[in-house]
């Protein structure tokens, strides 16, 4: 049985423009303790030909976590746009939210986002090299695609020999999602800051 279950994801600030930092909001729910760190990563897809152009727009390592109810807000800058294939620079691809423990991935959330020109003009004749600055990206937040996978949460290197391989389940309907709203607290959450060495992005995790 997985120790961690998503409760809801939001997006935040969206649509918005191209150039705009990713923003989500992740709530997730641990059945128990959990002594090491959930490692996240945003993953833009660059084009729908070829993985070589995926972006890992960053990771962040949050934990060690307690039991219960918990809350963090993952941010990352856009992708490299010299990176982005002019052909796939306009219209509907994808961006992934995963999750892993002790180096195995237990879920992953993907989004589409269509990226369009707001200025009519731009739409009936649009510029090369793409002018990404007048680009409007828009991720769409009510049909996430979630697909989980089994791991072995106590010891990655052991399997138990009866259970077979890893299998995989998706659904779209076990997770709600929502647009950003105001929220009234009236307790302190605590909040622990987690960092990738490697990066500048941030996450602040409330525990409940």
């Amino acid at each position: 049985m997985a120790k961690v279950q998503l409760c809801n994801i939001t997006v935040m600030d969206n649509p918005s423009p191209f150039l705009n930092p990713f923003q989500f909001e992740i709530t997730f729910e641990c059945i128990e303790e959990l002594k090491e760190d959930l490692e996240w990563k945003m993953i833009y897809v660059g084009s729908a030909e070829s993985e070589e152009y995926d972006q890992v727009l960053d990771s962040v390592f949050v934990g060690p976590i307690p039991e219960g109810k918990h809350m963090f807000v993952f941010q990352a800058e856009p992708p490299n746009v010299t990176r982005i294939p002019e052909n796939d620079a306009l219209g509907v691809t994808v961006v992934l939210l995963t999750c892993s423990y002790k180096a195995q991935e237990f879920i992953r959330v993907g989004y589409f986002i269509n990226n369009e020109y707001s200025d009519p003009e731009l739409k009936e004749n649009p510029p090369s090299p793409p002018q990404f600055d007048k680009v409007t990206r828009n991720i769409l937040a009510s049909e996430p695609r979630v697909t989980r996978f089994k791991i072995n949460w106590e010891d990655p290197n052991s399997q138990d020999p009866m259970q077979g391989p890893s299998e995989h389940t998706e659904t779209t309907d076990s997770m709600t999602t929502e647009t950003p709203t105001s929220q009234v607290d009236n307790g302190t959450p605590t909040q622990i800051p987690s960092f990738n060495e490697n990066s500048n992005s941030w996450a602040t995790m409330e525990c409940t």
